[in-house]
């Protein structure tokens, strides 16, 4: 218990001390400052507009004054509720994957060498980690229940059982990921536990299809089960809504019963960590590196490279001899996109935005909102392929000495450079567009046109970081031209095609010329600064880039 106490006074001396560099720098607290009033401006504005009516409430009354099931509500419970779900499920099978810490590398320095006990350390650090988890939540409260103030009044009570939901849920998530992983290294259990994870997602997915298919329109039943009172006693997730459903039922007792049902899990959870974890020293250490690393490449202390976000960076593969020259940059970046995802074609970054996309379409045609949401989407996507191409130029083949000694043609090698980027998202793209205009109901030209438009923008994206690292030797001429060329281009190039698209728009009110007029726009675009960046890449040499 002593150990506990000394641990606590060290945290008390660093939030002493960072509340001194506050004092300090007052103008720190101006972030918060303007979030705060932010909260105060629309929840007074969404206040004046509440309405009487209960947000529980999941039944009104018909023409003929017979009962009849708000599908609305349900549904964004549901929606919500398989969110959550969803995160909890991936969250689960990443722990089969790494393992989760509750260090800094200050304390790998500093307390793993000291003469405490690691079951007091670990014990200490486990729950001192709610601190991010109320932070969240404290965050969530104040855009959320702003946003939902015409719903309900923000009361003492109302705020203590959202914050307490909100933050218990993402708390209880990694004492539960270090369980997982200590079993594993103690018994080998992965692969049981992996299919245990796999069953649970499949049996989420059965009580969503099942319900739907048999309302009568699927969207009305697709969250009949998920949504229902019942499913509050599902750990976790339910428990959370149980917490947080007391802004509408008022039961003190009934959510504070659901915190309790938190609270024994914490204990049994820490009771087998402690239990099984042993001399965890060494299990951690990899994980508190990596995630140091992921800090600082945020900071800008470290440069980004390839295997960042990588989701299988630990497979194996065996590939056939697949010849020499250029055609071994297709291949490198195969095996790279193989570690990066589960699927070196189509893995889950591409599948969960597709599915966003369909589920927007979907949603559309039953009326929930217009199609003006789905275009939003899909000018969306085109925008985030743009920065993904000028991103790929930081990194891969480009960065390695190797690009410029293997003997191929400089075209060969560009177009092998991209190739799998390219099928990638073409791939990507007819996944998402073509469901997307069959359940929307809108025009069939978007098809091609968003094909092409997408690998149109990515290009673009790629030249414009591309050109200008290749073309300007000297630093200052990076840090003074760098910035004019990508003026010019913008200028002369991307704004006259986006303003003509927006004037086509305004005289045929129809997305689809717009978009055409675009496509074409930019298709001119990045034809130019193909031809430029192949003119340039000859420039390469064997420098820093």
């Amino acid at each position: 218990m002593h150990e506990i106490k000394l641990l606590l006074r060290k945290d008390l001396y660093i939030l002493v001390n960072n509340l001194k560099l506050i004092l300090r720098n007052p103008f720190r607290l101006l972030p918060y400052a303007g979030f705060l009033a932010y909260f105060v401006f629309i929840y007074s504005q969404r206040s004046k507009d509440r309405r009487s009516e209960d947000l529980g409430e999941i039944q009104n009354l018909d023409l003929k004054g017979m009962p009849q099931a708000d599908f609305g509500v349900q549904n964004v419970i549901g929606g919500i509720t398989i969110l959550a779900l969803g995160f909890l499920v991936f969250q689960l099978f990443r722990a089969t994957k790494n393992n989760v810490s509750f260090f800094k590398m200050a304390d790998v320095n500093l307390l793993f060498t000291a003469p405490v006990k690691p079951e007091n350390l670990l014990l200490y650090y486990m729950a001192r980690s709610i601190l991010p988890s109320l932070g969240g939540a404290l965050l969530f409260i104040v855009y959320g229940a702003s946003q939902m103030a015409s719903q309900f009044e923000l009361n003492l009570g109302n705020a203590i059982f959202l914050v307490l939901g909100f933050a218990l849920f993402f708390f209880m998530i990694f004492p539960i990921r270090f369980l997982i992983y200590t079993l594993h290294t103690k018994y080998g259990v992965m692969e049981y536990i992996r299919g245990g994870i796999i069953g649970l997602g499949l049996a989420l997915t059965l009580m969503i299809l099942i319900p739907g298919l048999m309302a009568e329109k699927f969207w009305q039943g697709m969250f009949s089960w998920i949504a229902s009172p019942w499913f509050s006693l599902f750990p976790l997730v339910g428990w959370s809504r149980g917490i947080m459903s007391y802004v509408s039922h008022g039961n003190v007792i009934l959510s504070v019963s659901f915190i309790g049902l938190y609270g024994l899990t914490y204990f049994t959870v820490v009771k087998l960590v402690i239990r099984y974890a042993g001399y965890y020293y060494e299990d951690v250490l990899e994980a508190t590196k990596t995630n140091e690393d992921k800090l600082d490449k945020v900071r800008g202390k470290q440069e980004v490279d390839e295997g960042t976000y990588s989701l299988n960076a630990k497979k194996q593969l065996a590939l056939p001899d697949f010849g020499a020259g250029a055609k071994a940059f297709y291949w490198r970046n195969y095996v790279h996109s193989s570690r990066q995802d589960f699927h070196p074609l189509f893995g889950i970054y591409s599948l969960s935005l597709a599915g966003i996309g369909i589920v927007f379409a979907g949603l559309s045609n039953f009326d929930w909102f217009s199609h003006k949401v789905l275009y939003f989407y899909l000018l969306f996507i085109l925008f985030f392929y743009f920065m993904a191409g000028i991103g790929r130029a930081n990194v891969g083949d480009l960065k390695k000495p190797f690009f410029i000694l293997v003997p191929a043609s400089w075209s060969a090698k560009f177009w092998n450079m991209i190739k799998l980027d390219i099928v990638q998202i073409l791939l990507f793209a007819g996944v998402l567009i073509i469901p997307s205009v069959l359940l929307a109901h809108v025009s069939l030209g978007l098809i091609p046109l968003f094909l092409v438009g997408i690998v149109v923008f990515y290009l673009i994206g790629f030249a414009i970081n591309l050109i200008p690292q290749i073309a300007l030797d000297e630093g200052w001429d990076r840090k003074l031209i760098k910035p004019l060329m990508i003026g010019g281009i913008f200028l002369f190039g991307v704004i006259p095609a986006v303003i003509l698209s927006v004037l086509v728009f305004i005289i045929t009110k129809q997305f689809v010329w717009m978009f055409l007029t675009c496509v074409i726009g930019m298709s001119f675009v990045a034809a130019i600064l193909l031809h430029v960046t192949l003119d340039v890449l000859k420039r390469l040499e064997f420098k820093e880039m």
